[in-house]
């Protein structure tokens, strides 16, 4: 299945995507948990920025 997302993201004339991986404190245990998200490259910096 993840072979057929992937060749799909790299055909000529797509979007270009970024895998975005931040580190998110926990509310629950006060650890950090890291979260994952395919964005489009224009929208990182919005994401980055959001907090």
């Amino acid at each position: 299945m993840a072979k057929k997302v992937v060749a799909t993201l790299k055909q000529p004339g797509g979007a270009k995507f970024a895998k975005v991986i931040r580190a998110v404190k926990s509310e629950k245990s006060g650890s950090y948990v890291f979260k994952e998200d395919m964005v489009p490259e224009g929208e990182v910096k919005n994401l980055l920025s959001k907090n």
